[in-house]
């Protein structure tokens, strides 16, 4: 059984699927596993790192055309799918509701993908979901980001100059990203309040030290199984725009988060909200990369309305590489170490995590 894990090649992502620590333990289960040459490096894992783990270095097309199991973060350019062997599998985050040209090169080329957004929400599947473990350096990051655009301190300071007051935040969204920027916005001393439909969400946000905005708009029924909120209508997100209008009308940083799987974000923040915003506040919207949660979020982009910053960031995981790809690299680790049996790959495709994140190869023998 053999392992590869290659350097990622899309612009600016900087991490790794598996650190030196996974492959590691995968050794020790009896596990080959190939990297390749500087492969870690941008994340700050070494190849001696990986060589004293007992990895193998190697370049890019031995990678590729000996893994069993290939091992990614971004889903496989069509040069790197060409190379991968026939009968081999493939786990990376692979995008699948707009990724239908790649999916269906994969099957052409005989490959048995798993995509990791696709880990369902079960316990037994907790240390597999990599939505959740980036969304947690998503939602610290985020918080840092809007700070250092801010033209105030967060936190209430007492100087002989006089005394400061502390700015406020609110978070939109209470999923994983958004309580970890309550959470950061709180650390760093900023009077922080939370919104979201979920029922489950409002007592999560008050965990935490922060206030609940719009409770009304809270419904027991706005939550689907797998835990997510349910995409609303044209009516409630009206309702919704209009009831935090007023609120972030205070605020000094806003930190959107709210998505939903395989649909565009909800739209939470009109420009019609943003004008009423004071100049030089600063709003970091998480969902830029489905659409937006703000009215004028541009993906990558930051963009000045009426004195107002709204930055739509892509990829944040990527800007803190290292911490991101030691919990990426474990629940890759977990969901390996699934497919394992005495040391060989068994694809059980009845499986309810399994057959869950397979996205080709349903009919290989």
């Amino acid at each position: 059984m053999k392992i590869g894990v290659p350097s990622e090649q899309l612009s600016g992502e900087t991490r790794v699927a598996l650190v030196p620590d996974s492959v590691s333990r995968l050794v020790k289960a009896g596990v080959t596993v190939t990297v390749e040459r500087g492969a870690g490096v941008r994340a700050g894992f070494t190849d001696a790192a990986y060589e004293k783990a007992g990895a193998s270095l190697a370049p890019a097309a031995e990678v590729f055309g000996t893994a069993d199991l290939l091992c990614k973060v971004q889903k496989p350019t069509s040069e790197e799918i060409a190379c991968l062997q026939r009968g081999s599998h493939l786990v990376s985050l692979l995008q699948p509701a707009t990724s239908a040209d790649e999916i269906a090169a994969l099957e052409a080329q005989g490959v048995t993908a798993f995509a990791l957004e696709l880990v369902p929400r079960i316990s037994r599947a907790q240390s597999m979901d990599v939505l959740s473990s980036q969304a947690t350096v998503a939602g610290y990051k985020a918080v840092l980001v809007g700070a250092s655009a801010m033209m105030k301190f967060l936190p209430m300071l007492t100087t002989a100059a006089g005394t400061i007051v502390p700015s406020k935040c609110c978070v939109l969204g209470a999923g994983v990203a958004g309580l970890q920027a309550i959470a950061t916005a709180r650390r760093l001393g900023a009077v922080v309040s939370g919104f979201d439909i979920r029922a489950a969400a409002a007592e999560q946000i008050r965990s935490l030290g922060a206030t609940v905005v719009a409770q009304n708009l809270i419904a027991t029924d706005s939550e689907t199984s797998g835990g997510y909120a349910k995409e609303q209508t044209a009516e409630q997100q009206a309702a919704i725009q209009s009831a935090l209008r007023e609120h972030l009308a205070g605020m000094d940083l806003v930190i959107t988060t709210a998505q939903v799987p395989g649909r565009t974000a909800p739209r939470l923040i009109s420009a019609a909200t943003i004008s009423t915003m004071a100049p030089g506040s600063v709003i970091v919207d998480l969902a830029a990369e489905t659409g937006g949660n703000c009215e004028g979020t541009r993906a990558g982009e930051t963009v000045e309305i009426n004195g107002v910053k709204l930055i739509g960031p892509l990829n944040l995981p990527a800007s803190m590489p290292q911490h991101a790809s030691q919990m990426l690299s474990r629940n890759i680790l977990t969901f390996a170490q699934h497919l394992l049996k005495d040391g060989q790959l068994h694809v059980d495709r009845a499986d309810e995590i399994t057959g869950a994140m397979m996205v080709t190869g349903r009919n290989a023998s």
